[in-house]
């Protein structure tokens, strides 16, 4: 499969390590948006995500699994047209939806398919994302080829009532294991945003914190400021 706005021909001559390089790439550090229709109030998912987006959101994961393929296009596409440009748009679980939508890439489900599957329908222009839960998950996914991961729940979070926090020195842990990105994941707030970077995450992924928030932009503003502030600091 040749990559978005190459010829297959112009491809022939590049090595394995060049066609892999016409990736996106994650911006560091990232702020992922993980999308939940359910959770707007007074405005569309497209409208929040624009207003994210122009916040500084830097990821859109368009994730909303109880939609029907065709109505997952639908939506997907008008999500889409608010982030094109602006950020990466990443569509999880569904590789076809992805491949539909000429998506940046997908999140695969730490129970989804097998990362060389995923790779070999999508090609090499195209990032594959891995939820894990645990150390040896992150190893397993970078060794099977992920370009990052997203590792949590981090801290308590509504959208995984059941599932236990790993608490931030596990993701200590996984970020010292492997050298992709890793994404932090469940219950991240303004207030806590600092705290996942400096144990090692190269970003964030949020649900309920922009969502769920009375201005969704500001929240985003908000979150952004603080992953830039210590990104600063790491610098100096």
């Amino acid at each position: 499969m040749a990559a978005r706005g190459e010829p297959a021909h112009r491809q022939a001559g590049l090595s394995k390590d060049e066609r892999i390089d016409m990736r996106p790439k994650i911006p560091l550090p990232c702020l992922m948006l993980v999308t939940d229709r359910s959770l707007c109030h007074g405005a569309t998912l497209p409208e929040v995500v624009r207003g994210a987006v122009e916040a500084g959101v830097a990821a859109v994961q368009f994730r909303e699994k109880d939609l029907p393929a065709g109505e997952q296009l639908k939506l997907g596409a008008q999500v889409q047209q608010n982030v094109r440009g602006k950020a990466l748009f990443i569509v999880n679980d569904r590789v076809d939806v992805a491949l539909a939508l000429d998506a940046d890439g997908v999140q695969l489900p730490a129970s989804g398919l097998p990362v060389a599957l995923a790779r070999k329908l999508l090609g090499n222009q195209r990032l594959i994302g891995r939820s894990v839960h645990s150390l040896q998950g992150a190893v397993a996914a970078e060794q099977a080829g992920a370009d990052y991961i997203i590792f949590g729940p981090v801290y308590t979070t509504s959208s995984h009532p059941g599932a236990p926090p790993a608490s931030t020195q596990a993701l200590r842990e996984v970020a010292q294991a492997v050298r992709i990105p890793v994404l932090a994941i469940g219950g991240i707030t303004a207030e806590n945003a600092a705290a996942v970077l400096q144990a090692g995450a190269a970003g964030v992924a949020v649900i309920s914190a922009i969502l769920r928030a009375h201005n969704p932009r500001e929240a985003a503003l908000e979150l952004r400021a603080e992953l830039r502030v210590k990104k600063e600091v790491r610098d100096d």
